[in-house]
């Protein structure tokens, strides 16, 4: 068992950000759950509980891995949609569970089909088309043939969805390749509704195409980032708030990483810190050392960087971050001792460090730096 830190999920903060979301969105429009990346770094098992125990039970993840977890811990409480990745090998588990899974390619719809009719079971299938992300997803092009499959194995496979994915409708500079997106595949939808077959549901919007373009909305949105609390880039928040009379943000973050101080040292002036000769001390210094690396996921574009709350007060990382270990400055500190609270993402004595003051101080989203945080560390919820 890690003992280095632990991973808390707040689940008051986690009630009110739903609350805005359905609040935004609409009693009609479902929000399904996205969890992959190991739920952004909150952890698939708690995330996947706390979820649906305020009342979510539709989840995403991105391939038959994650969606084992979510199905090892529900069961068959909810539904599970794999955006990406099935392997030939998983296909009939992913059918025999009733897994929906996202269908971009022949290969891929040749392969349930024949798996489902092989089981006596039917595929549950969303039909991704491409709009102009370039990524994956059937060419308009394709679709006849596609319709004409669909039409001849309707007893094998159940079109449930149609969906895309958007390129970039976080930033402002991708306003019109975005619009000419959703147009495109309003008018995929009518074709398909033209020629006798229509999806049971059509969904496309992310967290950011959500706040950005109403429209996208459609029957269900798949929420990702926004649910943890944190905001799909500083222009979506700009954007929510210019919409507004009151402005204040509506998100509180659900995740606080904790650590504590493993040992203190006194450090002269003119010694180096850590490897190499990154950090010179121009004084005399105290450092703590915190038994948290790159290993855990901090970033090792965080040396000499990054901030951490000891005793109510920011501290700087000095040196470079380690494998396992990092040091920080805590000669400001009046008193610091061994197994002190060390707050790496968090609130201490109301200060905050926040997931996106990390991106500030390095050249990573939010997104990866959340991703990165290690599977190993434990995670709890509280209220």
């Amino acid at each position: 068992m890690h003992t280095n830190s632990i991973i808390e999920l707040n689940n008051t903060a986690y009630q009110k950000n739903l609350s805005f979301l359905r609040n935004t969105f609409g009693k009609k429009v479902e929000i399904s759950c996205v969890v992959k990346g190991n739920a952004y770094g909150h952890g698939v098992t708690a995330m996947v509980s706390m979820a649906y125990h305020n009342g979510i039970t539709h989840f995403s993840v991105f391939d038959v891995e994650e969606a084992k977890v979510v199905k090892a811990k529900l069961e068959d409480k909810a539904t599970i949609m794999v955006m990406g990745l099935v392997q030939d090998e998983d296909m009939e588990w992913v059918i025999n569970n009733n897994v929906e899974f996202f269908v971009f390619d022949k290969g891929r719809l040749t392969k349930a089909a024949k798996t489902a009719k092989k089981l006596r079971k039917k595929a549950i299938i969303h039909l991704e088309v491409e709009t102009g992300m370039n990524r994956t997803g059937f060419e308009k092009n394709e679709l006849n043939t596609v319709i004409g499959f669909l039409k001849k194995e309707k007893e094998h496979v159940f079109l449930k969805g149609l969906c895309t994915h958007y390129a970039g409708a976080e930033s402002i500079a991708n306003y019109y390749r975005v619009d000419k997106q959703i147009k495109r595949f309003e008018d995929i939808y009518q074709y398909l509704c033209e020629n006798e077959l229509k999806p049971e549901i059509k969904h496309s919007a992310c967290s950011a195409a959500s706040i950005m373009f109403p429209q996208t909305r459609m029957d269900m949105v798949r929420i990702g980032i926004i649910q943890y609390g944190l905001w799909p880039s500083p222009e979506v928040f700009v954007y929510y708030l210019s919409t507004k009379k009151n402005k204040t943000d509506p998100l509180q973050r659900v995740i606080t990483w904790k650590s504590k101080v493993m040992s203190i040292k006194k450090v002269k002036i003119g010694e180096f810190i850590g490897y190499g000769t990154s950090f010179l001390a121009e004084r005399n210094m105290t450092v703590a050392t915190i038994p948290i690396g790159y290993s855990h996921g901090y970033s090792r574009s965080l040396s000499n960087q990054g901030r951490v709350l000891i005793n109510g007060h920011r501290c700087i990382v000095v040196g470079s971050v380690n494998m396992n270990m990092m040091t920080v400055d805590v000669t400001h500190l009046e008193s610091v001792k061994k197994d002190n609270e060390v707050v790496l993402i968090g609130s201490q004595n109301d200060i905050s460090i926040s997931v996106a003051s990390f991106s500030d101080y390095s050249n990573q989203l939010n997104y990866e730096l959340l991703t990165r945080i290690s599977k190993t560390i434990p995670r709890k919820t509280i209220e």
